[in-house]
């Protein structure tokens, strides 16, 4: 039973007026202008992952209330609406703004292919019901429990941010040995993440540093030797160099490095999330980084479903035309167009994806802002 998305519906969240049934397939380049909505379409993933966790109104309250989730404010777009479908199941919502700038949940509801209609799990709540409704047993036996298994799919899709590099970057400080599951969306336990890796997927762990040993030549390993403080057991990411038993410290790696550690152990981890969704992944990194980092990323796609946003050109050179989703704005809407090889076949026997993007052929540049 698969867990990423097939198709997905928006209206009216932010800068996306309608979106309807539009296709994802394992591997989605979201390209654009600023402010043509990319980081829209990935703040939608980042507000279901809140969902999930009982922790919208804590989100809306972070991007400034909710007002500013509806297209041109709730007065022109009263209601939000979505509905996404993977495998066989369904799930959807739709949000009004109350008096008090919330986000109030008017109704949300989950379908399986077996059912007559859709399962209603919620009327105008502040927060979602999937995590509460999770245990709740199948009306086909234990064998398949609907409310779960959505449950599961919407918590499994991760938004990945590595932009915060700095020394004070949660990265590059202490982290408990305990939170080593799964690797968190700013990377905030990534030293725990690599010592399990190494304790219970070597070889996984050997493909990482191999992979960043191609970028950073003089790293040679990770020491990751836990301490007691405090009653419990911590770590930092520690390294050292090649031809040195010196332990380095985190904040002694570039920021290019330490972010190009963090993607490179998301895209590269052996059970990666159901759907993997990356913004701007090639900041800060050098040429040859961004190189590997594309092959990376589509090497992702044959084992997870992968969404990135991005304004690099050089990441479209290693990836199908098909692969690529432009975002225009037109009348203040988002519109999304998935590119089509046999409409550039003849451009592309002289320019390469990137090339085209840069000359507004993809109409994706500034000139269509």
């Amino acid at each position: 039973m698969s867990s990423a998305l097939d198709t997905l519906t928006i209206k009216g969240f932010k800068s996306i007026k309608s979106l309807t049934d539009f296709k994802l397939g394992s591997l989605n380049i979201l390209i654009g202008a600023n402010g043509s909505g990319k980081s829209n379409f990935v703040d939608f993933f980042r507000m279901l992952r809140a969902m999930s966790v009982e922790g919208l109104q804590k989100f809306v309250t972070e991007q400034g209330g909710a007002d500013g989730f509806f297209f041109l404010g709730p007065k022109n777009t009263p209601k939000i609406s979505a509905i996404l479908h993977f495998g066989d199941n369904q799930y959807g919502f739709d949000f009004q703004s109350t008096a008090s700038s919330q986000l109030m949940i008017a109704k949300e509801w989950i379908y399986y292919k077996m059912q007559k209609e859709p399962e209603i799990i919620t009327y105008g709540a502040l927060e979602s019901s999937l995590y509460k409704n999770k245990d709740t047993k199948s009306r086909w036996g234990d064998w398949y429990s609907v409310p779960k298994h959505v449950y599961n799919a919407i918590s499994s899709w991760v938004v990945y941010h590595f932009h915060d590099t700095s020394m004070l970057a949660p990265m590059r400080r202490e982290q408990s040995i305990r939170d080593k599951i799964q690797l968190r969306s700013d990377a905030s336990n990534i030293a725990a993440f690599l010592l399990c890796l190494r304790e219970n997927e070597d070889s996984s762990y050997r493909l990482i540093l191999d992979t960043i040993r191609l970028i950073a030549p003089f790293f040679d390993d990770f020491i990751l030797e836990p301490e007691e403080k405090g009653g419990e057991k911590k770590l930092i990411l520690e390294w050292r160099q090649k031809g040195s038993d010196y332990p380095f410290q985190p904040n002694q790696l570039s920021d290019g490095t330490i972010r190009f550690i963090c993607l490179t152990t998301a895209l590269m981890q052996p059970n990666p999330p159901a759907t993997i969704v990356i913004d701007e992944p090639e900041l800060g990194l050098h040429p040859y980084a961004i190189s590997l980092l594309s092959n990376l990323i589509r090497s992702a796609s044959e084992r997870t479903q992968v969404i990135i946003a991005t304004q690099c050109p050089a990441l479209l050179d290693h990836v199908n035309a098909e692969d690529i989703i432009v975002i225009n704005r037109e009348n203040s809407a988002s519109t999304f167009h998935r590119l089509d090889s046999k409409e550039l076949k003849d451009w592309l026997e002289e320019y390469s994806l990137g090339e085209l993007w840069q000359k507004n052929v993809l109409q994706g540049g500034p000139a269509h802002e």
